[in-house]
């Protein structure tokens, strides 16, 4: 059963349709990649799915208690500890301790440490972690490894394995390789809305020296 079926979504950025006829389904223990150019729509597409903006056309069955978003903001409280920081949004979604995210993001030696006074890189750490304390068995990530050296994308890699292993879904856009062979790709370049409308005609008198 999927956790996710799209059918016929199209999306919006400023006005204009981004993507338009997009179908996916979602399963326990799958991930989908969404590929394609910059500016194409795969952020639109990730905060529609995720119910914070409305589709333009076409239909989303998902449960959005279910859903966990995490996209370039960290949603970190700066003045709070990791440790706190990982406390409020488990207590937020009722999710399970923190310790197992302490643990697979290499926070161990930051607990006591505030949010503000974390590099990038750890902040990003951080904001990945809450994702295993929301207890939410779909992930929809917009370029999770953001700021993350290689060490910290293979921890991430192997957290959303473990994810997958468990039962749990991810929907995700990445240009980094994560070694999740078992990904599936959806290209959304053949849905981009502009490519798939019929060219404009040239009037008659169109001087086709400059065409």
């Amino acid at each position: 059963m999927a956790l996710i079926s799209v059918r016929g979504l199209a999306v919006s950025r400023g006005g204009r349709r981004a993507v338009e006829g997009v179908d996916f389904d979602l399963a326990a223990g799958e991930a989908l990649i969404l590929r394609g150019p910059n500016g194409i729509g795969k952020t639109t597409l990730l905060r529609t799915v995720a119910g914070l903006q409305p589709a333009t056309e076409g239909s989303i069955q998902a449960d959005p208690d279910a859903i966990a978003y995490a996209a370039h903001a960290d949603g970190l409280k700066g003045a709070l500890s990791v440790a706190e920081n990982l406390r409020f949004w488990r207590e937020v979604f009722g999710g399970p301790a923190i310790d197992r995210a302490v643990a697979a993001m290499n926070l161990s030696d930051l607990v006591s440490r505030p949010a503000a006074m974390l590099s990038a890189g750890q902040k990003r750490r951080l904001g990945l972690a809450r994702l295993l304390v929301t207890g939410r068995p779909v992930w929809v990530l917009d370029e999770p490894t953001v700021s993350l050296d290689a060490g910290s994308v293979a921890l991430f890699a192997d957290a959303v394995r473990a994810h997958l292993a468990q039962g749990g879904a991810a929907l995700m856009a990445t240009h980094i390789e994560l070694g999740l062979p078992e990904a599936r790709v959806l290209d959304l370049g053949p849905f981009c809305a502009d490519a798939r409308r019929p060219a404009a005609r040239a009037p008659a008198s169109f001087d086709e020296a400059f065409g």
